[in-house]
């Protein structure tokens, strides 16, 4: 099993990156948001995921354990494969996920494709015993309103709603004020 590699970026497109480990060059299946960050970075490390299926084998990477761990749980979820589990990790942070699965809240896993109401539900309740870091606590739902509300008044300005995700996660986390949030989010989206 693979599980970390360090190296170098030569190569990324928009869902796949080639890590160059002392000239062998693997392909990586990451995030929207780890390869954007790699734009200002060459060497990188990342926590890998190696899925063997009968007719291939496919290597999942994260610039962090954390992501990773929330991709390992996805793919213990009857019906969610690592492409799907990519798929919400492209739409949702790992902290959207966790506060989703503590409080209950499906919203956020719904509006990743190929996910409707039931499969959230799903999610939310195979993984409620196995995610405990984030407690059922007034903080984390206000958070989670928080987030809901920047994104609505994104929306409500013409933005889709996958750009408003996208520019949430990246967010410096010290903003906590739901205005100060929309604020620096127009600031990246250039308004």
């Amino acid at each position: 099993m693979i599980s970390r590699l360090s190296g170098i970026v030569i190569h990324s497109d928009q869902k796949h990156i080639i890590l160059d480990v002392n000239g062998v060059g693997y392909k990586i299946s990451t995030t929207n948001d780890s390869i954007s960050r790699l734009n200002e970075v060459k060497q990188a490390i990342f926590w890998t995921y190696l899925a063997v299926r009968e007719n291939a084998m496919d290597l999942y990477g994260f610039l962090s354990q954390s992501e990773l761990s929330i991709f390992e749980l996805l793919i213990t979820v009857s019906g969610i494969g690592p492409k799907t589990a990519l798929g919400i990790l492209n739409s949702a942070s790992v902290q959207s996920i966790e506060r989703a699965v503590n409080t209950g809240d499906t919203s956020h896993l719904t509006k990743v494709g190929g996910i409707g109401k039931k499969v959230a539900e799903k999610i939310v309740l195979e993984l409620k015993d196995k995610i405990q870091t984030i407690a059922h606590s007034p903080e984390s739902e206000k958070a989670m309103r928080d987030d809901s509300d920047v994104i609505e008044a994104l929306k409500a300005l013409g933005y889709r709603d996958t750009e408003a995700r996208e520019v949430l996660k990246k967010l410096d986390k010290s903003i906590t004020n739901t205005s100060a949030k929309i604020k620096a989010a127009l600031k990246v989206l250039g308004k």
